[in-house]
């Protein structure tokens, strides 16, 4: 049976004793938020079950609430107003009236202050409260009931803002898909230990754009960074009541609005300086997106932005029973895409980070919920439409995570032209093949090809699969190679969390160790992960600090450690001293060979006119794979010859025509591998040896037609010409 309980009038609440009372008028329903034109600020939010919404103005900390004004005009679902005498620096809030009746999804409290769904910035930080729920907690109807306690003192609130910033004659030009290489960080973690950084700027913006972290970035080699989640987010009740802290921050409440705590200086344009610091170095920024979800959590969760302007509206409900979520995300709740206003909020936030703040690209988190029907997943979702013609977003970079725990969730391969995605399968099949699992060969030559079996249709590329061997998630590159199993005791659950499928070997010993065996063999698999993903066709994406081989002592779920557990440490010993080396060459390689980064599928078609094939799988023995060898379980070695001069006419450029030879050998003792033949007056160099990292070594190497390949160790040669 339905209960229904009325909120209370405007009567029943008193406003606050003011000095004076602002002026309004109707202002305009667009655009949405709080629009500051020179002359006052135009305020307008949607709600289209609403029957009265209430303007909240606060004090400059937010401490006090001045004065409540209603919106005097309902247009098309927009609630709105323009007061003349508001400024940028105005701190509000809104209190939305309407039906508390849980059963058919509305939730309305105006006892509780709401967060502007189109902030451009907040101030304060949430105190988790019980006046911030809409219901009662520990009544005997629990979310049925209705809590009357005022939330304003708890809440964070928005800020009006002056969105004037001079970005100079600055003029940035995107990186090519084909040449991109991601590096993925969180912005507090990469700069909470860096020597060079201030200790007051570290974890902000200010100390991302350090000089000393950008120059390590461009000696890199990377191309674009990719931020873990930026948008204003809240840390949960159960963490802070441990002493943790939500520390990804997939757990967004403010679209529009950096998250507050990255700002040293407490101003949005701090995030703009540091895009155009990034930019002039040469660097894309991307931002890691959540917008299958808000932090509201279900219905015992609190309210505190959509849940009290408009729950049926924005968030997905069960059919049959509207007092509950559909939980897609796996957090409590899922957005309702489907909606066009919701619709319209993300993709207005899209296109003010990518105009704005001059974004260069998105990652979406869970990115397959966004484009969820009732009955699942759907390629013409008006999500992926919109994006498609939108003149904004149709040029920018769009990574989609493409799985969720929701129906039909698994989608790799599955999104439509325009995106890359991220390729979990080259992860697996990369980690196990390395670790030595049977069976591993022919499906790591699909990986290894940018994965055509699953992105090489309707004209994509490449570059479609973004290939990663480690992600902010799971266990770190060192930490695949030095634990079998996660350790998560310090998140306080009891090591249930995380996965259990790491894929991982530790090679003897469970974690550090003095052995110099197991060390030596440890860096070489940390080298033949890296080469993998570097030289493998597709856009790569590497975790910061995996260039130089950081540990997270075998904890595969830091999302709740802001902790030096999961900071980066930039104190690097010989070892990581070697694999930063290491890996600076691996993406010089990269960036110099065109083959390595090829605008078309390997299929290994030939070329009449030129006698050769665009790839071709060599066996130890120097042939082509037979069917007998791909099926070979305990095959453990393949050579993958490129031909550079089977590219199409018409795609080449400077150096596309080398020739490279990739070796991987997974068995554990030295494999015999008989190089292909080769015209007189040319020879094979050997670019790298993941078993001798120092180039030097490698160019004094000299060798006959048949190479000693060492156990688990990769090999790159070129078919260079003889000198005179």
């Amino acid at each position: 049976m339905s209960r229904t309980t009325s909120a209370p009038t405007s009567s029943t609440f008193r406003a606050p004793e003011i000095m004076q009372r602002s002026r309004i008028t109707e202002g305009q329903p667009f655009p949405l938020g709080a629009t500051w034109d020179g002359l006052g600020v135009n305020f307008a939010v949607f709600s289209a079950h609403a029957t009265k919404v209430e303007l909240c103005l606060f004090d400059s900390k937010g401490e006090t609430e001045l004065e409540r004004i209603e919106l005097p005009e309902y247009t098309n679902e927009i609630w709105h107003g323009y007061l003349p005498d508001a400024h940028p620096g105005q701190v509000y809030g809104y209190r939305v009236y309407g039906p508390y009746e849980p059963d058919a999804g509305h939730r309305f409290n105006p006892n509780k202050l709401l967060i502007e769904p189109y902030a451009k910035q907040l101030i304060g930080t949430l105190k988790w409260s019980e006046a911030l729920f809409g219901y009662t907690i520990g009544h005997h109807d629990a979310d049925l009931s209705f809590d009357t306690r005022d939330s304003a003192a708890f809440v964070p609130k928005a800020k009006v803002i002056d969105p004037a910033f001079t970005w100079g004659s600055q003029s940035f030009k995107r990186t090519p898909w084909d040449n991109t290489v991601i590096y993925e960080a969180h912005l507090r973690g990469t700069t909470m230990r860096h020597p060079a950084v201030p200790e007051h700027l570290r974890g902000t913006c200010a100390g991302f754009m350090n000089s000393e972290v950008l120059q390590h970035l461009r000696k890199l080699g990377v191309t674009s960074v990719e931020l873990l989640p930026m948008h204003g987010f809240v840390d949960d009740k159960h963490l802070l009541e441990k002493g943790m802290k939500n520390y990804w921050g997939y757990n967004s409440i403010a679209f529009f609005a950096p998250h507050a705590e990255y700002l040293a200086s407490g101003k949005i344009n701090e995030f703009k300086e540091m895009v155009a610091h990034l930019h002039d170095a040469g660097l894309e920024v991307i931002l890691d997106v959540v917008y299958n979800h808000t932090a509201e959590g279900n219905e015992l969760g609190p309210t505190l932005s959509m849940r009290g302007i408009d729950n049926a509206s924005y968030y997905r409900l069960m059919p049959d029973d509207k007092r509950y979520y559909i939980n897609d995300s796996g957090t409590g709740n899922t957005l309702d895409l489907s909606h066009p206003c919701v619709l319209q909020m993300v993709t207005d936030s899209l296109r003010y980070w990518a105009t704005e703040m001059r974004v260069d690209g998105f990652r979406f988190d869970l990115a397959t919920i966004l484009a969820r029907h009732a009955h699942g997943y759907e390629e013409r979702h008006a999500f992926l439409v919109a994006c498609r013609q939108d003149p904004v977003l149709s040029k920018v970079k769009l990574i989609a995570e493409p799985w969720d725990c929701g129906p039909g969730g698994y989608q790799v391969g599955g999104f439509p032209p325009g995106w890359v995605e991220w390729n979990d399968k080259f992860r697996d099949n990369t980690r196990a093949f390395w670790r030595g699992d049977e069976g591993q060969v022919a499906e790591l030559a699909s990986r290894l090809t940018a994965s055509g079996d699953y992105f090489n249709q309707r004209g994509r590329r490449p570059f479609s699969s973004v290939n990663f061997i480690t992600a902010h998630d799971g266990f770190t590159l060192r930490d695949v190679v030095s634990y079998d199993h996660k350790h998560n005791m310090a998140n306080g659950e009891d090591n249930r969390d995380g996965t259990d499928n790491n894929l991982s070997w530790n090679h003897g010993c469970e974690g550090p160790t003095d052995d110099p065996e197991i060390r030596s063999l440890r860096l070489r698999q940390m080298r033949n992960l890296m080469s993998t993903l570097l030289l493998a066709q597709g856009t790569p994406m590497l975790v910061a600090g995996d260039e130089f081989g950081r540990t997270q002592q075998g904890n595969n779920n830091v999302y709740c450690q802001d902790s030096e557990l999961a900071w980066v440490d930039w104190e690097l010993d010989d070892e990581g001293v070697s694999l930063l080396a290491f890996t600076q060459r691996l993406i010089a390689l990269r960036h110099r060979y065109p083959i390595l980064r090829r605008g078309r599928f390997l299929v290994g078609k030939y070329n009449e006119e030129l006698g050769v094939k665009d790839v071709a799988w060599l066996s130890p023995c120097g042939n082509e794979m037979t069917e007998e060898q791909w099926t070979d379980g305990n095959a453990r070695c393949l050579g993958m010859l490129m031909d550079g001069r089977a590219q199409p006419t018409g795609i080449r450029r400077s150096g596309a025509d080398a020739t490279l030879l990739l070796i991987l050998n997974a068995h554990h003792d030295v494999v015999n591998f008989t190089l292909p033949e080769v015209a007189e007056g040319n020879h094979w160099q050997c670019l790298i040896d993941t078993n001798l990292p120092d180039v030097a070594h490698i160019e004094r190497l000299e060798f006959g037609h048949e190479f000693i390949v060492t156990g688990r160790s990769l090999l790159l040669f070129e078919l260079q010409k003889d000198t005179q």
